[in-house]
């Protein structure tokens, strides 16, 4: 029938069927692999998650390594600025856009068990399918039950107050909590104020210039070792100083004597002649050999 072997295809085989909205089912099995994944690996390098944990002004979690890493800038990190970027959504411009959690830890859980973390209030386990909270500025994390069953606005374990706008939800899911931690990102930027509380990094007229032009973040004035050995938190600065010595040793590894040893230092605009071996020097056959 002119049809590649003389099939017919069929109306079912021609016609597509129209998109369906996904089922109940569906959107809680996908939100539930998202909470697990995002319980478990950090977004930027995806990496496991591993204390000291960070959150930012949205409620994702990320190590604090990948976070510092981000804002160094340097040509040998693990992951490209703009994966970065599209994770972050500019939410992180310095270390004060971040809070560090403290969960505390389930000793009663399993040896296989990833971050057995658990609520020091009611025990219950912290993880996927359990809504958490963690409060700002102390950090430490709790169930959502938790908070609303204690009475005051003061963290239980560290007797530190807090508002109760700054209750942040980890991982939201619903509407109401991702629409109300973008309400409080933008009240605290007209503020000055940081995710953490803190007075907001000024930026500089030729940061601000750079952002224009490329569309990038700002970098958390740290730079060097040097500047790393003035950041106030011992925590912080013996971690940014770690990273520089990784990036340090990746930038040694790239000029190492031994990969030079592989490129050729020869001037690539004048001709091999007799210098060039039997794989590049070519083949010519001799002119008795012609007929």
């Amino acid at each position: 029938m002119g049809n590649d072997g003389g099939s017919i295809p069929t109306r079912r085989e021609l016609v597509k069927e129209a998109a369906r909205d996904p089922t109940t089912t569906e959107i809680k099995q996908s939100q539930h692999e998202r909470q697990e994944y995002g319980w478990s690996t950090d977004p930027i390098t995806r990496k496991p998650l591993s204390p000291p944990i960070v959150s930012d002004s949205n409620g994702k979690l990320y190590n604090k390594e990948s976070i510092i890493e981000y804002l160094l800038p340097s040509d040998h990190a693990t992951t490209t600025k703009a994966d970065a970027d599209t994770v972050l959504q500019g939410s992180v411009k310095s270390l004060k856009d971040v809070v560090e959690v403290k969960f505390d830890v389930d000793t009663n859980a399993g040896k296989d068990a990833k971050n057995a973390w658990k609520c020091p209030v009611t025990g219950d386990r912290l993880g996927p399918g359990e809504k958490a909270v963690y409060l700002v500025p102390c950090g430490h994390a709790f169930s959502a039950t938790a908070i609303k069953e204690v009475s005051g606005e003061r963290c239980v374990t560290c007797d530190q107050e807090y508002a109760s706008n700054d209750i942040i939800p980890i991982l939201p899911t619903t509407p109401e909590d991702i629409a109300r931690l973008s309400l409080r990102a933008k009240t605290l930027k007209e503020k000055g104020l940081a995710h953490s509380l803190k007075k907001a990094a000024k930026e500089s007229k030729k940061r601000k210039k750079r952002e224009e032009v490329d569309e990038a973040p700002a970098l958390v004035p740290v730079t060097d070792k040097k500047h790393a050995n003035n950041i106030n938190n011992s925590s912080t600065a013996a971690l940014t100083a770690k990273v520089l010595q990784e990036q340090e040793a990746k930038k040694r590894r790239m000029h190492n004597d031994n990969l030079k040893t592989l490129f050729s230092s020869r001037d690539q605009s004048k001709p091999l002649g007799k210098s060039a071996d039997f794989m590049t020097r070519g083949y010519d056959i001799p002119a008795g050999a012609k007929r």
